[in-house]
């Protein structure tokens, strides 16, 4: 579990776009942010309040979140400087990257010497157990698709917000790092022993009560060469009533793996739903959604009619209107 409010640590970063955790905690949990701090060379901004991790702890912050990727997902020395201003001030310091805050001999004593806590998101707390792959009390929807990073935790978050809109009891499930740091807790399956993937996924969305939604935030793509493993420990141990296929109209192959080309969205949809049966039979697509950022309006119009007859399912982009129909179709049933 993770102290909220967060301050966003946004380093020494020169373009917005870079801080993708940084702006997904911004987007999607914005009461749970009370603003913005950056090494004196950064030039981004996401608007937000300005504070010094000081300033931040006096008005109630409980933790510094490092909100970008640098090249290797590896820490700058130098950042250690705000972090460990931070960790004294009285909050905890929170990353996803690779390098560890707990190796870094610096940060342990500041966060030893304040009470603080070092919390690397890619780090699983405690061990799982395998996949038990009893049915569980409740529904559970899970986002899935055909490549890497093209919606699946937009999607899911989407998906959660509008079932509770519509008054139906929901919580998002976070399985990746920027996913848990919205959320305050989750698992980040990318960084687990694959015998314990399924057995996780099944630790995450337990037992509840019979009309409740757990939408569960897909990983990587059953079509990937090398994180398939991943997508299908999630699928079994989720064991979806629902899923939801995200895609990008552009990619026509695996991202950086040209020789992989994406079938058609009927035959990927057939490849997940046939691989949820081992865990649950009635398993069903119930829509499309689709990061149509690079289709003008014309475009995406055109593109979301061809894929509804073709598909016979709903289509939504979650950024571009909602996903109030494929949320229709989910509860339909």
């Amino acid at each position: 579990m993770l102290r909220k409010p967060y301050l966003l640590y946004l380093g020494d970063d020169v373009l917005k776009s870079d801080c993708n955790t940084a702006l997904g905690l911004r987007d999607w949990c914005g009461e749970d942010v009370i603003g913005e701090w950056s090494h004196p060379a950064a030039k981004a901004s996401l608007g937000l309040p300005r504070l010094t991790p000081g300033d931040a702890a006096l008005q109630g912050a409980g933790s510094i979140v490092v909100g970008v990727a640098p090249t290797g997902g590896v820490l700058p020395e130098h950042w250690q400087d705000d972090l460990e201003a931070a960790l004294t001030a009285g909050l905890d310091a929170v990353s996803g990257l690779h390098t560890r805050l707990a190796s870094l001999p610096r940060l342990v004593r500041a966060a030893a010497q304040a009470g603080t806590r070092l919390v690397d998101v890619r780090n699983p707390a405690g061990a799982y157990p395998v996949g038990s792959g009893r049915k569980r009390t409740g529904r559970r929807v899970l986002t899935v698709g055909t490549d890497c990073a093209l919606g699946k935790k937009y999607t899911a978050l989407a998906l959660a917000r509008a079932l509770r809109a519509k008054g139906a009891a929901a919580t998002f499930r976070a399985t990746g790092q920027t996913g848990i740091m919205i959320a305050g807790s989750g698992i980040p399956m990318d960084a687990l022993v694959a015998d314990f993937l399924a057995g996780a996924a099944e630790a995450l969305s337990p037992d509840n009560d019979p009309a409740h939604w757990d939408v569960i935030e897909g990983q990587g793509s059953l079509l990937h060469p090398a994180y398939a493993a991943v997508t299908l420990g999630l699928l079994h141990g989720s064991q979806p009533d629902a899923i939801v296929l995200c895609h990008a109209p552009e990619r026509v192959t695996i991202e950086e793996y040209p020789d992989y080309p994406i079938p058609p969205l009927s035959q990927v949809i057939d490849e997940y739903v046939r691989a949820g049966r081992l865990t649950n039979r009635n398993i069903r697509c119930v829509g499309v959604s689709i990061n149509s950022s690079t289709l003008d309006d014309d475009g995406w119009r055109s593109y979301r009619a061809q894929l509804e007859r073709e598909l016979q399912l709903p289509v939504c982009d979650p950024m571009r209107g909602g996903v109030e129909p494929i949320v229709d179709a989910l509860l339909a049933r």
